[in-house]
């Protein structure tokens, strides 16, 4: 297509101290019929955009003003923009792909910048078209100084022209400016260090050479053997991982168990108050060490240590830099108040052991370095003296794909791309399917509660009619109020002198039934008790362990990206041939890392999902036991001998007569599960607000967020 010539603005000169800018390519005589001639052979903008197709079109995006709301301090080596809020800027691509926009600066450079980054000043119209004989308003903001009339004429007589297959005008960018890097710098594929591993690869320090750490592949026939592999690539070190064919994870370390247990409320003259909670991980003997039928069973090695939220997040943290390539769970949000009830806390303490269960269980995690010492370090001025230390260790980045070892030709190109689209659609179909089962459970707790509500109902509708007491919550059971007066039941007629439900005095046979119906009243508030205890605390523990299942696709969110980018620079590498034998090598390490994280979920929703049902269904099975003892119990008592024991002394009153005049049938609302990381929740989290008030002590803000400063925010 043609459009109309406009004037440019002079762009100095690259000195040495200058930011570089883009070439020739994104020169403003980009929208020139040349210039959009030279560039049809180039690719897309993004990796996300479609192939181009006979029926696509030209984009028809214009030049629009635009002003910077924020501050942003671009990336050079990413061609993005630095600017400062009140800018004047030229948006000359709206959609540059991944939330970004192409660019310039009144200083006429030209990058990359966040959409949310700037607004629109004014809307500026084209040149007029011939459109059905009509001629739009035009303006010269887009065109060079000439005369309104001669801009018009010359509008007329632009005719949209036919340049053949249409590709986008925009260069690739990672052929040409970032190297073969990716557009999107947030990406997991970017962020874990994952595409500098396939573009450049990672050089060990010499010392980690000699020693053969270096990366590389071995025979799928000796993945099987591990004295053989072993021997080969050096025992055992805890940067380096293993992925035997399958792909699966090579566990280095059995699997343990760890409980978050007894937590305790502590004080600190510098930080307040917090709490702190036990960790005790249970290492089970081997099979060897127990089977001895002369000695008793060998109990579990138990370590206890106290660790606090904030250690937690150190935990979190160091994990997060070093092992990047793997799902990490995520760690449990603060909150700004009730942190110290007791609801809070045992909520706190069951997700927190949720949280090092799943890193326990991890094939990889669980004999990282932070996590051993985590686990392991029973002296707490030890502890604090590492915590610095795991910090400051630098993000792994490509040395963690670097430290992979894996079978030659572990995977296919094709099952690759076939698996990740399964294992994307399995996990968001899991992950609906979650959420919608947690609102079900929900519901289920709440009857709990109406069950408890509807036992506590008999048991005082009961209770009245053998007493004649009318109860304030209920129509009076055939008791008419006109007929009442202040005489007790026992000169009305109502109950005679020992109690009894009857009129006759010295009746023992309306004294024993009035016994029994009593203590069935009782066994029936019993029942209510239990049901309201099962919503609260058995129900409870399965509702907040369904929240940990309930959001798998963005917990491995980050491998499936990772993933579908390295199989496109798979088919890249191969489609070159031998020339790019290394990278499709390297890519083959990704892939190997990322299936063995899916078979990773694979195992543990097994586990998880096996656990949750197994525990509902015992804690249903005990419920009902216990509800079937009640009135087993009550039932018993209509039988001899018991039944006839009953009428040798007068009736005694029930403890919940006294509840008639006012029935418990109001319970406090059931507990629920604290918002997990992925639910949408009203609730702001803690850890916002340490980035608000970082960035009010620095002078920056965020998009949309108001910055603030917390007294003692790390008080937990």
């Amino acid at each position: 297509m043609a459009t109309l010539p406009r004037a440019t603005k002079p762009v100095p000169s690259v000195g040495a101290d200058a930011r570089p800018r883009s070439d020739a390519a994104f020169d403003v005589g980009l929208h020139s019929s040349n210039a959009w001639k030279e560039h049809l052979e180039h690719g897309s903008l993004s990796d996300d955009e479609p192939e181009p197709s006979d029926n696509l079109q030209p984009s028809d995006e214009r030049v629009k003003a635009a002003r910077a709301l924020y501050d942003f301090e671009g990336k050079a080596e990413f061609r993005e923009l630095t600017v400062e809020a009140g800018d004047e800027l030229d948006i000359l691509k709206e959609e540059a792909g991944d939330g970004w926009s192409l660019a310039r600066a009144s200083s006429g450079e030209i990058g990359l910048l966040p959409q949310t980054y700037y607004t629109y000043t004014s809307t500026f119209l084209y040149a007029p078209w011939a459109v059905h004989g009509r001629k739009e308003p035009s303006t010269s903001t887009i065109a060079p100084a000439s005369s309104k009339e001669q801009l018009e004429s010359e509008a007329l007589s632009i005719v949209p022209q036919n340049t053949g297959e249409w590709t986008n005008p925009f260069p690739s960018f990672r052929q040409s400016l970032l190297g073969g890097k990716s557009l999107n710098r947030f990406s997991s594929f970017v962020t874990s260090g994952a595409e500098e591993w396939v573009l450049k690869g990672y050089d060990d320090p010499p010392e980690s050479v000699a020693s053969g750490s270096s990366h590389k592949r071995f025979a799928t026939d000796d993945s099987v053997d591990e004295d053989n592999r072993l021997s080969r690539l050096g025992l055992g070190e805890a940067d380096k991982h293993y992925v035997d064919a399958g792909p699966t994870w090579q566990s280095k370390v059995p699997k343990f168990r760890v409980l978050v247990h007894s937590p305790s409320k502590r004080t600190s003259g510098l930080s307040g108050a917090y709490t702190v909670y036990s960790v005790t991980s249970l290492f089970s003997p081997t099979t060897d060490e127990c089977y001895n039928p002369d000695n008793p069973p060998i109990s579990p090695t138990r370590i206890t240590v106290q660790r606090r939220f904030s250690h937690f997040v150190v935990l979190h943290t160091a994990l997060s830099r070093r092992l990047p390539g793997i799902a990490l769970p995520p760690l449990p949000e603060k909150q700004y108040a009730g942190r110290f009830s007791a609801d809070f806390v045992e909520a706190r303490r069951g997700d927190l052991e949720r949280y090092i269960g799943r890193i326990a269980r991890h094939p990889v995690a669980r004999y990282a370095e932070v996590v051993t010492s985590f686990l392991g370090c029973e002296s707490d001025t030890e502890w604090k003296r590492l915590m610095p230390d795991f910090l400051a260790m630098p993000a792994a980045g490509p040395a963690f794909f670097a430290h992979v070892f894996h079978p030659a030709f572990n995977v296919d190109v094709d099952d690759a791309t076939e698996v990740i689209d399964r294992f994307s659609r399995h996990t968001d179909a899991v992950g609906k399917g979650t959420q919608n089962l947690r609102n079900v459970f929900g519901g289920i707790r709440e009857a709990r509660l109406e069950m408890s509500k509807a036992e506590r109902l008999l048991s005082y509708s009961l209770l009245s009619l053998i007493t004649s007491t009318p109860w304030s919550s209920a129509p009076l059971a055939g008791i008419d109020e006109d007929d009442e007066d202040d005489a007790p039941p026992q000169r009305n007629g109502l109950l005679n002198e020992d109690g009894a439900w009857c009129w006759r005095e010295g009746c023992q046979d309306c004294l024993k039934l009035t016994k029994v119906m009593q203590k069935t009243s009782d066994a029936l508030q019993n029942v209510a008790d239990l049901y309201d205890d099962h919503a609260r605390r058995t129900q409870l523990t399965t509702h907040e362990a369904l929240k940990n299942v309930a959001h798998p696709y963005q917990s491995y969110e980050g491998i499936i990206e990772t993933h579908q980018s390295t199989v496109s620079r798979y088919k890249d590498a191969l489609k070159m041939g031998k020339s790019n034998d290394e990278m499709a090598a390297r890519c083959e390490t990704v892939l190997n890392i990322t299936m063995a994280e899916m078979d990773t979920y694979h195992d543990q929703k097994g586990e998880e999902f096996s656990t949750i049902i197994k525990d509902h269904l015992d804690g249903e099975i005990a419920f009902y036991g216990q509800v079937l003892h009640r009135l087993k119990a009550a039932r018993c008592t209509f039988e001899a001998p018991y039944f006839d024991e009953l009428g040798k002394s007068p009736r005694q009153s029930s403890r919940h007569e006294r509840e008639l005049g006012a029935p418990k049938l109001n319970p406090p609302p059931l507990p629920q599960p604290c918002p997990h990381v992925y639910d949408s929740t009203p609730m702001r989290p803690v850890s916002v607000a340490i980035q608000e008030g970082i960035g009010a002590l620095l002078g920056k803000s965020q998009p949309g967020r108001r910055g603030s400063v917390f007294g003692r925010i790390w008080a937990e």
